[in-house]
């Protein structure tokens, strides 16, 4: 059990080590990184000063979140272009600090909006490049078109983006929460509502006030229950998903020659930025040394 428990704490130590060279390797995303670290320790030191626990919780959840572009560089010998990491970091920042608990999803209407949009770009981009590892693997046996590529990419993105919604509506059924946000409508119009009780739509129009248990919930009209704001959401990832899978489809016709895609795009670790692999064979050589 002793040796065991030794090479789990060398693996442990070497992933560390690992990991804290890929975060410094590019200095433009470890600025960023240091920088949205500090703030959300900050802001989680406030918010245990007001007894906030929920957006305590939230806070260690980002700075796990802001760790995890180095973690899968590392275990999966991929290297993110610093630009697609830097949107990463920025994009959890903006959705759990100041979307959630400064609360710039009610403030700023467009908030949400603009998330999802990203959401769907990086969704294709993470989806495309996955796809092209392998189509230029010397293991695998099938190749893609360019075609086929960006509609593999474009479908993954659409993917995430419904089980993000499946999860949001199985929040708010189970534990209550409202993270499919209502949207206050003026008109209704259904086929519950037709007198005869039939399959005809009857509208309800200019609706200003709406009294519940002999309440006016004082909202100026009829609160919808987040079906717009799911289809709002899925519309805008689907923009995302179509704008990156055709900047993808060119970027593969042309082989690599966009810079635009190259930015968003993963790759193949080289072996000289394995720093695992370099970790690992650096303790080996002392071992010996030490022999």
């Amino acid at each position: 059990m002793r040796d065991k428990d030794k090479k789990e704490k060398h693996r442990f130590r070497n992933m560390w080590k690992a990991l804290s060279m890929e975060l410094r390797e590019h200095k433009s995303s470890f600025a960023v990184f240091f920088v949205l670290r500090l703030l959300v320790i900050v802001m989680m030191i406030l918010q245990i000063f007001n007894r906030n626990y929920e957006n305590v919780f939230l806070c260690i959840l980002t700075l796990l979140l802001l760790v995890m572009p180095s973690l899968v560089q590392v275990t999966m010998k991929i290297e993110l272009p610093t630009t697609l990491e830097i949107i990463i970091l920025v994009f959890v920042f903006a959705a759990e600090i100041l979307g959630e608990i400064r609360e710039f999803y009610i403030v700023f209407p467009f908030w949400d909006t603009v998330l999802h949009t990203l959401n769907g770009f990086l969704a294709a981009a993470i989806g495309f490049s996955m796809v092209d590892l392998l189509n230029r693997s010397e293991r695998m046996v099938f190749k893609l078109s360019p075609l086929f590529t960006a509609i593999v990419a474009f479908c993954f993105s659409m993917t995430i983006g419904v089980i993000w919604e499946f999860f949001e509506f199985g929040m708010d059924q189970i534990l209550g929460f409202d993270m499919q946000k209502d949207t206050i409508l003026h008109t209704i119009r259904s086929v519950m509502l037709d007198p005869a009780g039939g399959n005809n739509v009857a509208q309800i129009g200019n609706i200003t006030n709406v009294v519940v248990n002999g309440k006016d919930l004082g909202l100026g009209g009829y609160l919808d229950i987040g079906l717009i704001d799911t289809m709002k959401d899925l519309m805008v990832n689907f923009v995302g998903a179509v704008i990156f899978s055709i900047i993808g489809y060119f970027y593969v016709k042309n082989r690599g020659k966009g810079r635009v895609a190259r930015r968003f795009i993963p790759r193949k670790k080289k072996a000289e930025k394995d720093f695992l692999k370099i970790v690992e064979a650096e303790e080996e050589k002392e071992e010996e040394e030490k022999k």
